[in-house]
């Protein structure tokens, strides 16, 4: 089993800038950040794995980093210039098998899952 504990939710006007963080209770071998707004599905935002293999939601490219500690145990994302559709619950992922499905992963991709921390972009 794997505890994964997300942190740095917030509110933010829009244009500004979050950084969210993941601690994971060992290592794995992939990770990924998820998001679901209300009414919609959970879907990936961001992945990577242990063979350097990164991917993004088109929506988010070049507005958001995934990137981790060097022990591999903590997972980020800068979300940079927000938009309010980036509202959303955003929730972290991992599995214990590197690669996930382009472009940032699928549910079925990630067996550990957190709770989610809210994200709220506001004009």
């Amino acid at each position: 089993q794997v505890r994964l504990v997300e942190s740095g939710g917030g509110s933010v006007q829009v244009g500004g800038s979050l950084r969210l963080s993941c601690t994971a209770s060992r290592l794995t071998h992939s990770m990924a950040w998820f998001r679901q707004a209300p009414g919609t599905e959970r879907s990936g935002v961001a992945a990577i794995d242990s063979t350097g293999k990164i991917g993004y939601v088109d929506s988010v490219k070049g507005r958001f980093t995934i990137s981790q500690a060097d022990d591999k145990r903590i997972l980020y994302l800068q979300m940079n210039r927000l938009k309010s559709e980036d509202t959303a619950i955003y929730f972290c992922a991992a599995d214990d098998e590197p690669d996930f499905h382009a472009p940032a992963g699928r549910r079925g991709d990630f067996e550990y899952w957190g709770r989610g921390t809210q994200v709220t972009v506001s004009s």
